[in-house]
């Protein structure tokens, strides 16, 4: 059974490609968001602020992409970029704070 999870492609007002992801990512659907990453190349936002679970399948797909990434996410997610490493390698805005790209 997949869990579900919506994906809503977009642009920021510079023209900046933007992914807002809400609901769960796990490896039910992981895949749906590998392909949604894997479908345009250059940098991309993907707004996680909405998203209220994500495990290790979840975790792999952004790895595989980060060096194009910019995330949005909200203080529930921090955890889990910081323990992973993944906050290390991407820009990571709204960490405890107001500083999330505005859309």
């Amino acid at each position: 059974m997949t869990t579900a999870l919506t994906l809503t492609p977009g642009r920021r007002p510079d023209g900046t490609p933007r992914l807002t992801v809400s609901g769960e990512i796990d490896m039910s659907n992981a895949g749906s968001l590998a392909d949604a990453l894997e479908a345009g190349s250059g940098p991309l936002v993907v707004d996680l602020t909405g998203v209220e679970y994500l495990d290790s399948a979840g975790l792999s797909v952004l790895f595989a992409h980060a060096e194009r990434l910019e995330l949005v996410i909200s203080p529930l997610l921090e955890p889990v970029l910081t323990v992973s490493g993944l906050a290390d390698l991407v820009t990571v805005r709204g960490r405890g704070t107001d500083d999330a790209p505005r859309p």
